[in-house]
């Protein structure tokens, strides 16, 4: 397997991923008085913009297509 088409079969799947799979966030909220320490943590889960996700996989298809000419001209 040629590192070209290895990297372009990467970026295809984690484009076509990052569509359906949200990403989880952390934030840790505290405030400190003292010895005392109060905090909050809020986690969100948020999907990747559409346009990043047609970027991964435009470059996927790019590199898979470049591939498959590199190797019919060898």
């Amino acid at each position: 397997m040629k590192i070209l088409f290895a990297v372009g079969l990467v970026l295809l799947i984690l484009g076509i991923v990052s569509l359906f799979v949200a990403v989880p966030t952390r934030e840790r909220h505290a405030v400190d008085a003292g010895p005392i320490r109060i905090g909050v943590e809020t986690t969100d889960r948020e999907k990747v913009h559409p346009a990043v996700s047609a970027v991964l996989i435009a470059g996927g298809v790019v590199l898979l297509i470049a591939d498959s000419r590199k190797r019919k001209r060898a």
